[in-house]
């Protein structure tokens, strides 16, 4: 006698009542409410994590893509059914949208856990959500398969290109330098996001769909796809068809998100010269399933993972040219002899199966160089560790000036990002282009809950005598369109004690990208004693209800994902049947 097959659809994961008959009866019947047909309510269930909202405009497309998912899946023969969860929209959210970002991935993997869903449709593309939405999939334990809302397109200033963000930094250093007038800078403010999607160029958004395609939770084909192209809705609909099919399969993200897709998914980070934000993400998401993404792993892919791909913050293209020049595909058939060929994908083949169907494809060689001529002979993100940063510290040295790789210099101490606003363009401030700009308390268990504040701006002063680049030091993050030498998410952070807190204006700070080192040049028992000090001063009010409550009390350091050390560990949580 063979086991009864598992609960599908509607039967699934019944609301307790004590009476398993009336409970599918009663949600039956609230589903005809709906208009549904007794045959459509038959079918497995596709459920669609649906995320627009008025405060994220590179999802307002949303709308049109959920019927192409919807068309997918009823073509399929699944019965879609969309639910909204928590939305991040990047530049609308305070403190940051890190500071939110794990609350929706417990929004997400509680709404697939808790209804009747066989598989699930996970529509992202604003920074934080996609791996938000990973991270929730991989607790949830159910098939999932990733849809983004793909890149904006870029507009014109006169003669030049523009696409947020890299071009909006670039044009507000201008204007701090006093290179651009208040008016000009109001007519590039209308013309940096002018279509829907998310930034054009090789920012935290692009990079994580195409990380989330090489780990193989996406269509092949569908990172680099324009959020206004026509190929983006058949991408959706495929997307949809792909969800039904994966229902009762053991492609689900605990399967396919391995120790070996991660090492994939670091390389293609590397030759992309992608945004320093997605190795905090990948930590999260490895987390989830007990895994573990190493900052010292990370360094020796670095020094033989070239950047291959020419497009902004680190070179000269942009999200659409990346597209059409070949995508995702022809950067993973110039890696892969470094790749992992074996790992599994949503769509059933490996991603060696995958890059061999697409060998004869086209590529345009000024966006993305062949292996042997690459844009940078080494990855795009390089770790540090040393005495100022003994987790780990990351420098995005693709969008740096290798000038100032080895360098000691004297300390310029902000304490905070109130410090920072209040003293950063003073023209009294005691600063020159040699000095090393530290902000310290701007990490996650700071009160600004890890900002994008990393790129601190030139001080006004040396902005206008031309100064373009110093190196910058702190615990906060950095957006994926920056640029600079810039040292980002120093662990343990500042508001956790760790050494950044203890540096003072005038110090002597060493910064080595060859040694891999960050090293704060003061000594022990001087440390010592401020260390004391700082002991002894008052302690800082602490969040005492509500979700700042939760994150202040459970958030982890950087180099482990600023996930909440609650959620990490097995993945593959109880699906609601079991509960």
């Amino acid at each position: 006698m063979t086991d009864p097959k598992p609960p599908r659809g509607l039967a699934r994961g019944l609301t307790n009542y004590g009476d398993a008959g009336f409970a599918v009866y009663l949600r039956r019947s609230f589903a005809k409410s709906m208009g549904y047909s007794g045959e459509m309510l038959e079918r497995p269930i596709v459920g669609v994590a649906y995320t627009p909202s008025g405060f994220n405009n590179c999802h307002r497309h949303f709308p049109e893509l959920l019927e192409a998912v919807k068309r997918g899946v009823l073509a399929a023969g699944g019965l879609p059914l969309e639910f909204p969860t928590v939305s991040l929209g990047e530049v609308f959210l305070s403190p940051t949208s890190l500071f939110y970002r794990n609350l929706m991935a417990m929004d997400t993997e509680e709404m697939i856990r808790a209804q009747p869903i066989d598989s699930v449709v996970l529509m992202g593309g604003c920074d934080k959500t996609v791996p938000a939405q990973l991270m929730g999939a991989a607790s949830a334990g159910r098939p999932a398969i990733q849809l983004v809302a793909g890149p904006m397109l870029t507009s014109r200033h006169g003669d030049e290109r523009l696409g947020a963000c890299t071009d909006c930094r670039r044009f507000w250093g201008k204007y701090r330098a006093g290179e651009v007038s208040d008016d000009e800078i109001h007519a590039i403010e209308g013309g940096l996001a002018t279509t829907s999607g998310t930034c054009s160029v090789m920012g935290t958004a692009s990079t994580m769909a195409c990380l989330a395609e090489t780990l193989g939770m996406m269509p092949p084909g569908t990172a680099t796809i324009p959020a206004v192209h026509a190929d983006r809705l058949r991408a959706a609909e495929a997307t949809g068809r792909r969800a039904v099919e994966m229902i009762g399969s053991d492609r689900t993200p605990d399967r396919i998100i391995t120790e070996d897709s991660l090492d994939n998914a670091l390389r293609v980070l590397l030759a992309l010269g992608g945004s320093t934000n997605a190795v905090v993400h990948l930590a999260a998401i490895a987390g989830r399933l007990g895994l573990k993404v190493s900052l010292d792993r990370l360094n020796g892919l670095s020094d033989e993972t070239p950047v291959l791909v020419n497009l902004k913050p680190t070179g000269d293209h942009y999200m659409e040219d990346f597209f059409a020049a070949g995508g995702l595909g022809a950067v993973l058939r110039e890696l892969e002899p470094l790749l992992r060929l074996d790992c599994p994908t949503v769509d059933g083949r490996t991603l060696g199966e995958r890059i061999a169907a697409g060998r004869d494809a086209y590529v345009d060689r000024s966006v993305i160089r062949p292996f042997d001529d690459p844009v940078e002979p080494v990855g795009g993100l390089v770790a540090l560790f040393g005495s100022l940063a003994p987790r780990g510290a990351i420098l995005k040295r693709s969008a740096a000036d290798s000038r100032l790789f080895e360098r000691e210099g004297r300390a310029v101490v902000f304490e905070s990002l109130e410090d920072l606003a209040t003293r950063i363009d003073d023209p009294d401030l005691d600063v020159t282009p040699d000095d090393i700009l530290v902000l310290q308390n701007a990490g996650p268990k700071s009160p600004s809950g890890m900002p994008e504040a990393g790129y601190l701006p030139i001080p006004a002063k040396l902005a206008r005598a031309g100064v373009k680049d110093m190196v910058r030091i702190s615990d906060a993050r950095m957006s994926g369109t920056a640029f600079g030498t810039i040292v980002l998410h120093v662990t343990p952070d500042a508001a956790s004690g760790g050494p950044l807190a203890l540096a003072r204006s005038g110090d002597r700070i060493r910064l080595s990208v060859s040694e891999r080192r960050l090293d704060l040049m003061v000594a022990d028992d001087e440390l010592a004693r401020r260390r004391a000090e700082r002991e002894r001063a008052p302690a800082r009010p602490t969040a005492t209800r509500g979700y700042a409550k939760l994150y202040y009390d459970s958030v982890l350091q950087a180099d482990e994902g600023c996930d909440f050390d609650f959620l990490r560990g097995g993945g593959g949580g109880p699906p609601g049947d079991d509960i």
